[in-house]
């Protein structure tokens, strides 16, 4: 984690934040658990994608860096077929520059990325998932067609 404290401020800054936890975590749906604090993601060393989200927006609130929790749908734009289920993941925003961009660390796709931006369907934002998870889903249906 030291060398992320030496990089570039911006963009350079998040992306090394989201390499850390990307290499930091190991992902699997068997670790979920909704009372998973960054704290505990970072310590244990395993996660799911919001926990890969909340410690990276914990990392850049350290370094002074405006970042929010996003939850939403991942299509399968950009995906060689068979195309599989799709998947409700969570990712997050950093401000940089004076405006907000993508970054999803359990992805790796940031936002220059074309998969990126076209492949999210954003259901909320806010600040972490405690704010995101008021709403109770029954049912959706997500289409994603690619423009040109």
């Amino acid at each position: 984690m030291e060398a992320v404290w030496h990089t570039t401020p911006g963009w350079p800054r998040v992306q090394a934040i989201c390499d850390f936890v990307h290499n930091h975590i190991a992902f699997g749906y068997a670790h979920a658990r909704a009372t998973m604090t960054a704290w505990e993601a970072f310590n244990e060393g395993k996660g799911v994608c919001r926990d890969y989200a909340h410690l990276a927006i914990a990392f850049c609130r350290c370094m002074n860096i405006p970042a929010r929790y996003c939850t939403g749908y991942l299509g399968d734009i950009g995906m060689p077929p068979p195309y599989a289920a799709g998947d409700f993941a969570g990712w997050f925003e950093a401000y940089i520059g004076g405006r907000w961009y993508t970054f999803d660390c359990a992805q790796q796709h940031p936002a220059d990325r074309p998969r990126a931006d076209r492949a999210r369907a954003r259901c909320r934002r806010r600040a972490d998932h405690a704010d995101v998870r008021a709403n109770t889903l029954l049912s959706f249906t997500v289409f994603t067609d690619e423009v040109a």
